[in-house]
C-alpha cells in the first residue's frame, strides 16, 4: 500500500503511526499538495494529504477514514471495542484534528497572505479554538498502555506539530500535553519517530 503524505503534516504523521503500531506495511511517498501532483489528484478529488492506496486500488482518506481502515485491516486494534469507549476516542480524536485545522490555518495566513491582506483577527480567532481545545485536552489525556491507541497518536502528531510550528508559544498552562511527547518518545520510541518533522 502507498501513503501520500507530508513529513510536517500532523494527519500524516498520525497515520503513519497507526500503520506502525497496528501493522500495516505502507510505502510512504512524500508529496506537495501545492503542486497538485496526478498521483494525488487521481487519487483524491480534493488533493489533500494524507491519501491511502490500498494494493487493490481502493483510494482511503481523510485522516479518520485512514485511521479506521488501518484499525480493521492490522494485527494490532488501536480503537476500543466497547461503544461508550469508543465515542469518548472519536471524540478526543476529533479534537486533535479540530486543534491541528485551526494551526493550519494560522499558518497558511502568514504563509499565503501579503503584508497588505493578512488579518490578524483571523489569526486570533483560530488561536482562541485552539487554546480552548489545549484547555480542554489537558484535563483529558489517558493513560498509556503497552501499544499507544488512537487518542495516543493523535495526540502525538498535534504535540509533535506545536512543537514544530509553534515552539513556545503554547505551553504556558499545559504541563501535562508539554510533558506527554517525552513520555510517547519514552514509552514507543519507534513509533515516536513518525512525528511531524520539517
Amino acid at each position: 500500500m502507498k501513503l501520500l503524505y507530508s513529513s510536517a503534516s500532523p494527519y500524516s504523521a498520525k497515520v503513519r503511526m497507526a500503520a506502525a503500531v497496528t501493522g500495516v506495511a505502507i510505502e510512504s511517498k512524500p508529496v506537495s499538495t501545492a503542486d497538485e501532483p496526478a498521483d494525488l489528484i487521481d487519487n483524491n478529488p480534493l488533493g489533500k494529504i494524507p491519501t491511502l492506496i490500498t494494493d487493490e486500488g481502493l483510494t482511503v482518506f481523510d485522516s479518520r477514514a485512514i485511521m479506521g481502515f488501518l484499525d480493521r485491516t492490522g494485527s494490532q486494534r488501536i480503537y476500543p471495542r466497547n461503544a461508550e469507549k469508543r465515542t469518548e476516542t472519536d471524540v478526543l480524536e476529533a479534537l486533535c484534528d479540530g486543534i491541528c485545522d485551526a494551526l493550519l490555518l494560522c499558518v497558511y495566513e502568514k504563509r499565503y497572505r501579503t503584508e497588505e491582506t493578512f488579518h490578524q483577527p483571523w489569526v486570533d480567532l483560530q488561536w482562541r479554538k485552539v487554546l480552548r481545545g489545549l484547555d480542554s485536552l489537558e484535563t483529558r489525556i489517558p493513560r498509556m498502555g503497552k501499544s499507544p491507541s488512537a487518542v495516543h497518536l493523535a495526540i502525538a502528531a498535534l504535540v509533535g506539530y506545536l512543537a514544530l510550528r509553534f515552539d513556545g508559544k503554547w505551553e504556558r498552562g499545559h504541563p501535562k500535553l508539554k510533558a506527554f511527547a517525552k513520555k510517547f518518545s519514552a514509552n514507543y520510541p519507534g513509533v515516536a519517530e513518525l512525528m511531524p518533522s520539517a
